[in-house]
């Protein structure tokens, strides 16, 4: 009762915070810029997380136990992959989106010549690069799913974990999985090599390009814009790479469990409050937006 009273609540916080940095950058006119849309977006991908995982899981915790159909676990893996995926391409975009705003490939400061910020990262620009995000991390991920989904099992129908993921699945196959294994490794070169490449790449021009500002307060505020990202980014590769690219001989089960409810519960949790708590910005739009309730 303890852990579902604590999922119960870290579930509705998310939810709630996710929601209102969605209804923050869609109906207030400062927030309508590139970086705020990318943030709604990976707020969207939190809550499409969250909910794959938590109400299976609460259920479970609820009746000491459950029961899920072998479909229903494929698409629950499905979905819960597919906006990881996605995850990975879109902070790539966001850490690209942050380079063009600090020093864009003509090598102007962005901070001090925003028009040619605007130029570049233009609405529809940011709009094909979130569509763009979206279909590959579902197109990608449905390439290992649909081999999954024809495994044979014939053993233990018992999944040692807390949701349908793709490692402790293959470990109740029955017939030959190393095809799949081949399968994601080759994914995962696009999957993960390329997003952390455009990441190290982009703050590597970005601190080149924040050295070279002169004054302390330009620097501070340059740095500033890209904190919060650096932090949401740290954690959730550190959690992926954790988990899907250390080999999993080097894991115990409790601390696979526990770092997979890091990356799939509270790390959605912890991204609107990063860039609430740590932004100036949405702090304003949050405290226009009670004022005008207060008033009515």
């Amino acid at each position: 009762m303890f852990l579902f009273s604590l999922l119960l609540v870290v579930y509705c916080g998310t939810i709630c915070g996710n929601l209102l940095i969605i209804t923050l950058v869609s109906t207030s006119k400062n927030l309508h810029t590139p970086m705020y849309f990318f943030i709604s977006e990976l707020s969207i991908s939190d809550i499409f997380v969250i909910s794959e995982v938590v109400p299976n899981l609460l259920y479970i915790l609820l009746n000491n136990g459950g029961t899920i159909t072998f479909i229903d676990c494929i698409i629950q893996m499905y979905f819960f992959c597919a906006s990881e995926a996605f995850e990975c391409f879109l902070l790539a975009v966001m850490s690209y989106d942050r380079y063009v705003a600090i020093c864009n490939p003509l090598r102007y400061v962005a901070i001090c010549n925003p028009l040619h910020y605007f130029t570049i990262m233009t609405r529809e620009c940011c709009i094909i690069l979130s569509i763009t995000s979206w279909l590959i991390g579902f197109s990608i991920i449905l390439i290992h799913i649909l081999k999954t989904a024809k495994l044979h099992f014939c053993g233990s129908n018992i999944i040692n974990h807390l949701f349908c993921d793709l490692v402790p699945l293959l470990e109740l196959a029955c017939s030959d999985t190393s095809m799949i294994h081949l399968v994601v490794y080759v994914i995962g070169i696009p999957f993960v090599l390329i997003p952390t490449t455009i990441i190290v790449v982009s703050y590597t021009y970005i601190i080149l390009a924040v050295l070279r500002i002169s004054s302390s307060t330009g620097r501070q505020k340059a740095f500033s814009t890209c904190s919060s990202h650096l932090i949401v980014v740290s954690i959730f590769y550190w959690t992926l790479f954790s988990i899907y690219v250390v080999p999993s001989k080097g894991l115990t089960n409790t601390s696979s469990k526990f770092l997979s409810l890091l990356y799939s519960v509270f790390t959605p949790l912890i991204n609107p409050m990063i860039y609430s708590l740590r932004n100036k910005d949405i702090i304003k739009a949050v405290q226009r937006t009670f004022q005008k309730h207060v008033i009515w």
